[in-house]
Parts: structure tokens; sequence; C-alpha cells
């Protein structure tokens, strides 16, 4: 009798002992849980106030595409201008070439409804490292928040929408000078436009 009661009591000592390991685990992976959550939220609101706290000026952005076919013009490094105005933002690009003819905030699909508003192509006057100019073509896209990927469709020479994600990464306020070569730039690029 003594030895079945040791045995009852060994089993449930062993029990209690496994029941308290999987709660402690369990508390564990709970604050773990916690933890990532808080890191995540914290990444979140970081990029959220990056956004929010571009004062008004211009900078220096990296244009991220999801194509090897859609992206910046080899002579801008990848990278754009980003005007910043009254807390509106909106990202000038120059492309590799004439060949893409509009581009439009959202998916192919909504750019094909009636009233869809495309974005015109700007020509641009691009310098290579060689010297060599080229004139291409570059567009002005507004830019709801700094740092998250958005839908970018666009339609080329053959008449056909592509969807993209893209997204502009990493500004960097210019200096004065640069700002006003900027807008020198973009007035030329605005004429150009217009003619």
């Amino acid at each position: 009798m003594k030895k079945k009661t040791v045995m009852s009591l060994l089993a449930v000592m062993s029990a209690s002992m496994m029941l308290m390991s999987a709660g402690a685990f369990a508390a564990e992976t709970e604050g773990v849980t916690e933890a990532a959550t808080e890191i995540s939220t914290e990444a979140e609101s970081e990029s959220e106030s990056e956004a929010e706290e571009l004062e008004d000026g211009v900078y220096s952005a990296e244009f991220d595409t999801d194509s090897g076919m859609f992206h910046a013009n080899e002579a801008c490094d990848g990278k754009g201008t980003l005007t910043v105005k009254d807390g509106k933002m909106t990202f000038h690009v120059s492309l590799a070439s004439k060949n893409i003819l509009n581009l439009f905030v959202g998916t192919a699909e909504d750019a094909q409804k009636d009233g869809a508003k495309l974005l015109e192509p700007t020509t641009d006057t691009v310098t290579y490292k060689d010297g060599a100019t080229e004139e291409v073509y570059g567009f002005d896209i507004p830019v709801e928040e700094v740092g998250k990927e958005f839908d970018l469709a666009l339609i080329g020479t053959k008449g056909k929408w592509y969807d993209h994600k893209v997204s502009i990464k990493n500004p960097e306020k210019l200096d004065e000078a640069e700002s006003e070569s900027e807008s020198e730039t973009a007035t030329e690029v605005e004429s150009e436009t217009t003619k």
C-alpha cells in the first residue's frame, strides 16, 4: 500500500512539475510575443513619424521599384527629388527613356476606368558620367508616406497597363544651393512640358 501511495505521490509531483514548466514556458512565450509586438509597433510608428517629421523643403530620395525595367535613370543613381510643401509630398523621378507614357497611382485596372487621373510625363535632360546628355521622360508622383510601398501602374508605348509596387526611401534634405538648382531644373522641365 505504501508503495502505491509513493507511486501516486510521485506521479502527482511529476505532473505538477510539468504543468509548472508549461506555465513558465507559456509566460515566457507570451513575454517574447509582447516584446516582438512592441518592437513591430515601434518600427511602424518610427516609419510614420519619419513621414510626419519631414519639414517643408527639397530632399534627395531613393526610388525603389519591383522591376529592373522600371527605374530611375542611371544618371540619377536610383534617386529622384522629393518636395515637401504644406505637408504634401511630390516625388520627381527621371526615367530611363521615353518608353513609359503615363503613370497612375493605383492599380492598372483602376487606371483604365473613366475619370482616372493619369500622371503626364515631363521631358527631362539627364547628364551621364561621360558628359553625354539625353532627353527622357520624368514624372511628378504624389506620395502619401515615405518608406511605405504603394501601387503605381504604368502604360508604355505598347499600349498595355502594368502593375508595379514602388516606394520612396531614405530622404536626405538638400542644402539651399542644391534646392535652388533642383527648382531651376523643375522650371526648365515644366516649360518643356508646356511646349
